[in-house]
């Protein structure tokens, strides 16, 4: 059972105990005249009959003033107070000297059992339960006063019978109170809980956005830097030869030479244009605007393998997942710029491409059979301002990932990212 239909079912109960502590009374005492009327004398006396006329025109009162007290109580609970205790005493009067004059009046003392919790303090409970016992078990035993020593024989027996069983029920009401008082407790905790959870879900949501949005600002910077690194490396040193070659040729008056010259000026800026179409291709990640991350690495190792002559291999591993885009950006960069180390450094003749989807991470491998290099040696960045395994690492822990290099000279290097598995928005 849920805790809204828990709290709905200990609603429903608390009403029917609400009614039954309002009404029963009233019909308890309506059952008593009606068989008290139909057994009575005749012959009796019109004391007697003024007597039980008054004395139930008092019960009636008094349930009408009780009931009006009762309302305007409404909301504060089934407590005990001064005001129940004085009902709770007069009503036990009243009915004991009915019962006197009827022991079918028994039916409304009985009233006594049901209520005493709610109107009595609870070191006057027993007692109060113990006088409505005495006026019941009166009745039963034939009715007040005793006429004969039998009569109180059976009046013990039935006293004790009657104190007992509702001391039976008094121990039982108790522990049922007790146990609806912890389940309330339970599902009022339960509830913070959940709220606690809900809050910690959104704070988690919203700082996963703000991550994110992070991470895109950080790559745009990381891009800015990376294409003015590869202008200089690439564009500015292409066209500073260039120069160097057009100057010669101006100062040379042999033909043959000047056009060797020129010739190695215009392999130059067909190359100087070919870097700059693709710094401008891997300026963003236009592998991905029509493919996810695996077709998209896969087209890039193939690429890149049939450029470089070098055997290139592409796996997927797991259930493949549609990322999202920061995330297999970040991928994607890292793959290209590994690659690009790989064919300008390591000297391999075989490069592996791992994408492995894990449960609630990815895990990118990359390894080659080069030369390696040795680890403390390696500087963070290059003299030049490439990107290289730094700018690679920066990438992956901006996306609450990881990356990690394992290489040795002779023995190849191997380049693991690790990054959390978070799915594209829908």
């Amino acid at each position: 059972m849920q805790t809204g239909e828990m709290t709905i079912a200990d609603r429903q109960m608390d009403r029917r105990w609400e009614q039954l502590h309002t009404w029963g009374p009233y019909g308890l005492l309506g059952i008593s005249f009606v068989l008290a009327v139909a057994s009575a004398d005749p012959t009796a006396g019109p004391t007697k009959w003024y007597t039980a006329w008054a004395l139930f025109a008092a019960a009636v009162a008094l349930q009408l003033w009780w009931h009006g007290t009762r309302s305007r109580r409404a909301g504060r609970g089934r407590t005990p107070s001064p005001a129940g205790t004085a009902y709770y005493t007069v009503r036990w009067a009243i009915a004991f000297a009915l019962t006197w004059l009827s022991p079918f009046f028994a039916f409304y003392a009985a009233s006594g059992y049901m209520d005493a919790d709610e109107l009595i303090p609870v070191r006057w409970q027993r007692l109060g339960l113990f006088g409505s016992a005495v006026t019941v078990a009166g009745a039963q035993s034939g009715g007040l006063p005793f006429g004969s020593g039998v009569q109180w024989i059976v009046f013990a027996g039935l006293l004790v019978a009657n104190s007992g069983l509702q001391m039976v029920v008094a121990h039982l009401t108790e522990q049922e109170t007790q146990r609806s008082r912890e389940r309330t407790e339970t599902i009022a905790e339960l509830e913070r809980t959940n709220t606690a959870l809900q809050q910690a879900l959104d704070e988690n949501a919203a700082l996963h956005a703000q991550l994110l949005v992070q991470a895109r600002e950080a790559g745009v910077a990381d891009e800015r830097r990376r294409l003015a690194a590869e202008i200089h490396d690439t564009i500015a040193q292409g066209l500073t030869g260039i120069i160097a070659q057009l100057q010669v040729v101006t100062n040379i008056p042999d033909p043959d030479l000047a056009r060797e010259h020129l010739d190695r000026a215009t392999d130059l800026a067909r190359h100087s244009l070919g870097e700059a179409r693709r710094s401008v291709h891997n300026l963003a990640p236009v592998a991905l605007e029509h493919d996810g991350l695996p077709e998209a690495l896969t087209k890039t190792v193939t690429g890149w393998g049939e450029r470089t002559g070098i055997r290139a291999e592409f796996t997927v591993t797991g259930a493949a997942e549609q990322l999202h885009e920061e995330v297999a950006a970040t991928l994607l960069r890292i793959v290209q710029e590994a690659l690009a180390n790989a064919g300008r450094h390591a000297r391999a003749t075989r490069v592996g491409v791992t994408l492995s989807f894990l449960g609630d991470e990815v895990i990118l491998d990359i390894r080659d059979d080069g030369t390696g290099f040795d680890l403390l040696t390696v500087p963070a960045r290059s003299h030049s301002g490439g990107f290289g395994l730094d700018g690679m690492r920066a990438r992956a822990e901006r996306i609450a990932g990881s990356l990690t290099v394992e290489s040795e000279p002779g023995h190849g290097t191997a380049v693991s990212a690790r990054v959390p598995l978070v799915r594209h928005d829908r």
